[in-house]
């Protein structure tokens, strides 16, 4: 939403101090520079990036557009399944909470957590490590490092996508200057022309550096920074499981653990530590 409101600024502002100035709207319409620019700007992204990267620059653009997927209501109910993980784990060892992470589909105890529940990625990340320490993982240092790992695994796949996206936007002023020079080689075709064609025919090839640098500032390069805000925040979703994890296998007790895995969240999104002790008291007893 901030990002539709954002290039409605850049635009209003641009064409509006434009005419402002007493600038006319028609030399601006230079569709076939649009076309070089973008057109090139898409080629060169298909060429620059593998398939699995391709295939995920939809879902890149559109978590930037949606913003961060959590917010404090999810941490705070994320946080209340790992209390009542790791207390089940406690009071009735670690080989109680196996029929769960076997079938998290059909625990009842996962459905009480409905966000978490609908959330495959992180559901398949968590029941993994749970799995493996009902298995006998019990050394927090080699867990950690696991968890790292696999954590900096998937910041670089997201990074991935959105450093395509900041690729493309560096490359747009270069191109802008490419259609410029293709609307100066015309131009030059017509030297013979009047100067008032000429003027229009100049003015016309600077509409492409003139695009080339309003795609790139103004739309693309912020564009992938919002991308790459939006996954860093997410990021913290599993940072926080993380953080419980090991916790919990340190041999912390239940509230303990959550209390660290809070601890991991940003301010905006972190629940107090009343708010986490009010919502654990509320769960059933499992």
């Amino acid at each position: 939403m901030f990002i539709i409101i954002g290039w409605v600024v850049v635009t209003v502002c641009v064409i509006g101090g434009y005419m402002a100035m007493g600038g006319k709207l028609a030399p601006l319409w230079q569709p076939f520079e649009l076309v070089i620019i973008g057109g090139a700007g898409v080629g060169a992204f298909i060429v620059a990036n593998p398939k699995h990267i391709l295939a995920k620059a939809g879902y890149g653009f559109k978590s930037a557009l949606k913003g961060a997927k959590y917010n404090k209501d999810d941490y705070l109910e994320l946080l209340s399944l790992l209390y009542a993980i790791f207390k089940l784990a406690k009071t009735k060892g670690m080989l109680a909470i196996e029929s769960h992470i076997e079938r998290p589909e059909e625990s009842s105890l996962f459905q009480a957590f409905p966000k978490f529940s609908a959330d495959h990625h992180a559901m398949e990340f968590l029941c993994d490590y749970l799995r493996m320490m009902t298995l006998g993982t019990d050394n927090p240092h080699e867990l950690a490092d696991l968890l790292d790992e696999e954590l900096e695994t998937h910041h670089a796949e997201d990074a991935a996508v959105q450093s395509a996206y900041q690729t493309m936007g560096d490359g747009f002023p270069a191109l802008g200057i490419v259609a410029a020079v293709l609307g100066i080689i015309k131009t030059m075709g017509s030297i013979t022309e009047p100067p008032e064609v000429l003027g229009k025919l100049i003015g016309g090839a600077l509409v492409g550096t003139f695009l080339g640098i309003l795609l790139a500032y103004g739309f693309v390069s912020p564009l992938a920074a919002a991308m790459k805000n939006t996954f860093d925040a997410d990021a913290k979703y599993l940072a926080c499981i993380r953080a419980g994890l090991l916790a919990h296998v340190s041999g912390y007790a239940p509230a303990v653990s959550v209390e660290f895995a809070r601890k991991t969240l940003l301010s905006k999104d972190r629940p107090s530590f009343f708010e986490v002790e009010e919502a654990v008291a509320a769960l059933p007893p499992v």
